[in-house]
């Protein structure tokens, strides 16, 4: 059977198939004006015998489709155990929200911690910010790295915080070193955030901004521990989702009979 996991995001949709209890690959795309649209063109190429949908807008689909639905919390704890079997930490910095998220020692999720009440410390804010500075989000993190100085953002509030990165571009200030004060801004949230939690390796960060190897430097240098990253980071909450669509056939007693994973691209 081919089970297909669909994260929608604010910003894109990812979707990974998992065909005989293998993970055979991922494909996605930006999000748009029209998420549940947007859905179902990027599943036309990808037929599968059951879906599960996660992410911001995953009830669309249970909605619309009667597609069955599991929170991003599980969806992440599933795929980055699936990565990393010994994974005992998640951190996700998602497009609306960050994710601290605690597993025991078979996978399942312990405890969690969210912040989904402000957009600094999210990738919305790292993009916002990158805007600012007129770099891409890739320009940006090397731009980061490759800061002389380093100065200190006083704005806890984006809205706020956008407004205090233009001025300092109006005195002069290096855009190099306002990048490493927005990334190490963000590095320090998702820090206190994890410092709620038993802090407990394996430590996976996950998500796209797992991308940015500049946070995720400052990130380990916070906790005084090595993250690890697997590539594809972004995909795995729809990793997540499509195995938690076969967990769930398997517990019904469906006969997983074999198909081929054909229409992906890894």
């Amino acid at each position: 059977m081919r089970f297909l996991g669909v994260d929608i995001g604010s910003r894109h949709i990812k979707l990974a198939l998992v065909v005989d209890g293998a993970l055979v690959g991922y494909t996605g795309g930006e999000n748009s004006f029209d998420p549940l649209a947007r859905c179902r063109e990027l599943m036309a190429d990808l037929p599968a015998d059951r879906v599960m949908a996660t992410g911001y807008g995953r009830q669309l689909l249970e909605l619309a489709d009667d597609v069955l639905t599991v929170t991003e919390i599980k969806a992440f704890a599933r795929g980055a155990a699936h990565h990393f079997p010994g994974c005992r930490t998640v951190l996700d910095i998602g497009g609306q929200d960050t994710k601290v998220i605690s597993l025991d020692e078979t996978g399942r999720v312990r405890k969690f911690e969210m912040n989904d009440r402000c957009a600094a410390g999210t990738g919305k804010f790292i993009e916002v910010m990158a805007a600012s500075l007129g770099w891409s989000l890739d320009e940006f993190a090397a731009r980061a790295a490759a800061a002389a100085d380093e100065v200190k953002l006083s704005s806890m509030c984006a809205v706020f915080a956008e407004s205090e990165v233009v001025s300092l571009v109006a005195r002069g200030v290096p855009r190099e070193a306002i990048a490493a004060a927005v990334l190490r801004s963000v590095a320090d949230r998702v820090t206190a955030l994890a410092a709620r939690l038993p802090l407990t390796e394996e430590i996976v960060f996950a998500g796209g901004c797992a991308r940015n190897s500049t946070l995720a430097a400052m990130i380990e240098k916070n906790l005084g521990r090595r993250l690890l990253i697997r590539e594809h980071a972004e995909f795995t909450g729809a990793v997540g989702a499509a195995f938690l669509a076969r967990d769930e056939a398997l517990r019904a007693g469906a006969e997983l009979t074999s198909q081929t994973g054909e229409g992906v691209t890894v």
